[in-house]
Parts: C-alpha cells; sequence; structure tokens
C-alpha cells in the first residue's frame, strides 16, 4: 500500500478536535461515548468512502471477509483514495493488533441487522469493542436509501462534519432526472445481478436492496427472481437470467464477483453496480446518474 508519489489526500474541510465529550446514538440503539469528538477513525470501506465524501478522511480502513486481505476493493471505495491509507485486513484477516496499534479513537461499521457488525468477527468485534468506541450505520433490507444516507448524515455531523446543501441539491436533481427517463418508457426491464462460479449467476432481489428499492420508488422497473431459497439473491442459471429479458442489467462490480459470460454480455445493455453503495449524497448521485445515462442509451 506504499506510493512513490502518493496524492495529497487531505480532507476538503479540515475538522478540529474538541475537548468536549462526545455521544452517538447508532442504528443497533448502542449508545457510544468517547472522552472527546473522535478524530482518528478506522472505517469499513463502504463506509470510509462515505466519511471522505463528508470530508472526513479516516485513519485506516477494512474489508470483509469477501474481499482479498492484502488489498482493499477499489470498488467499494467511491472517491476515497486508496494510496498510502493503511488498510487492516478484511473479514477472519482482520489484523487486529494492527488496527489497535495504530490507536483509533473509533472504529465506523456496517451492520445488516440484529447487531453485528459486518466485516468483522465476533470475537474481534468483542475484543475492539472492549478498546474502541464502535458505532454501526444499518444497512440492510428495510431501509431505504434515504434512512441509511441520513443515519450516516447525523453521524458525520457529530463528528465534525458540515452540512453539504450543493451535494444535497445534486442528489435531489439526479431524482428528477432518473424520474423523467423512467416516465419517458416505464416499460424498460432492468435487471441487477452477481455473476458467481460454476454457470450461474446470482440474480438481485430488489425489495432487498436499499439503492435498488430507490430506483423502484423512481418509477424503474427492476426484475424480480421467482421466490426460493435467497433473502437477498435468487441463484439461478444463466439461461434463466437470459429468459427474463432484460433491457438494461446492473452488473455486481465488486472484486469478488465473477465475470460476465460473453454471449450473455453480447446480448444486453450493461452498467455497473456496486451493491455496498457508499451512504453519501455524492455516491447516491453518481449511481443515480449512470443509472439515468444507460436507460437514455436504450434507443
Amino acid at each position: 500500500m506504499k506510493s512513490e508519489s502518493a496524492p495529497d489526500i487531505s480532507p476538503p474541510t479540515a475538522i478540529a478536535p474538541t475537548a468536549a465529550a462526545w455521544e452517538f446514538t447508532d442504528d443497533r440503539g448502542h449508545l457510544v461515548v468517547a472522552a472527546r469528538r473522535p478524530t482518528r477513525l478506522v472505517a469499513y470501506i463502504q463506509v470510509g468512502a462515505a466519511l471522505w465524501d463528508h470530508g472526513l478522511r479516516p485513519a485506516g480502513i477494512f474489508g470483509s471477509s469477501h474481499d482479498d486481505p492484502a488489498v482493499p476493493d477499489p470498488a467499494k471505495a467511491g472517491e476515497l483514495p486508496l494510496a498510502g491509507l493503511p488498510f487492516y485486513g478484511a473479514g477472519a484477516a482482520l489484523d487486529v493488533d494492527a488496527l489497535l496499534a495504530a490507536d483509533p479513537d473509533l472504529i465506523v461499521a456496517v451492520t445488516y441487522g440484529g447487531g453485528q457488525t459486518y466485516g468483522i468477527t465476533p470475537e474481534a468485534a468483542k475484543h475492539l469493542e472492549e478498546h474502541i468506541p464502535v458505532v454501526a450505520v444499518d444497512v440492510s433490507r428495510g431501509r431505504t436509501l434515504t434512512q441509511v444516507r441520513e443515519s450516516f448524515a447525523q453521524l458525520a455531523r457529530s463528528l465534525g462534519a458540515a452540512a453539504d446543501e450543493a451535494a444535497e441539491a445534486e442528489l435531489t436533481a439526479a431524482e428528477q432526472r432518473l424520474t423523467l427517463r423512467a416516465a419517458a418508457d416505464p416499460r424498460l426491464r432492468v435487471l441487477a445481478l452477481s455473476p458467481a462460479d460454476g454457470g450461474s449467476v446470482h440474480l438481485a432481489r430488489p425489495h432487498a436492496w436499499p439503492d435498488l428499492s430507490e430506483l423502484t420508488g423512481l418509477g424503474v422497473l427492476l426484475l424480480e427472481p421467482a421466490e426460493g431459497p435467497g433473502a437477498n439473491w435468487s441463484t439461478v442459471s444463466w439461461s434463466e437470467a437470459a429468459a427474463l429479458a432484460p433491457d438494461l442489467v446492473l452488473v455486481d462490480v465488486r472484486a469478488h464477483a465473477g465475470a460476465l459470460p460473453a454471449d450473455f454480455a453480447s446480448t444486453v445493455r450493461t452498467a455497473p453496480w456496486n451493491p455496498e453503495l457508499p451512504p453519501s449524497p455524492q455516491a447516491h448521485t453518481r449511481f443515480l446518474d449512470t443509472v439515468t445515462a444507460a436507460l437514455q442509451a436504450i434507443a
């Protein structure tokens, strides 16, 4: 993770430490308390990217069990500069000792409900919380994209970030652009998927993903896989996916996802999709504009 000419990765807004006590109730309902407002933040990469969008540079990041334990997944990083940023591993390979040695004063994680922090094993999470305050943002099914974004914004403001009215205005404009495009041809069929191994593919259930639910709310026709096992995904063959006849396919671009088969890719229009979208107005604007542009490109 070293670079001979690492770019300047100072945050857009310098956040000065404060001697005042700090507290925050996270989405698990945990009241997290610190003697002063935290300034050295180690975060799961998804929320590390959102911290950056809010003008807060994380002191380090970590990944999940799906990730390479040696390098962070750039697809999850959004606009966060990775050069020179400490990466403490992923999932069971999280280097707890190195993380603690870096002396952070807050860990920012995500949860998919149930109180468990994602990307950290229960044993490691317990050990870390004995030494460092941990906050978790709930990104699970049933949460709207607005709820996830606003929950994180509350955390960011408590850490000293200023409200970004320009970013919020850009997001509103992006929502309007997509709404207009979807209304112009509401029959366009969109399928979100993640390529798997062994000739199979995971089809996303739109209601299980806040970003896909947002598309539905803005008028985009998201294809729903058949009922069956799998709360978030339906695993089928590529021929079954093709039979749904999508006009646009949103393809998981995370590093652990597989590749589209050439015969499938040649018959559909695709656009990139990161199922772990950073919870910030900027990231959500980019996502909505990507979908709008892809729909506009369909004759």
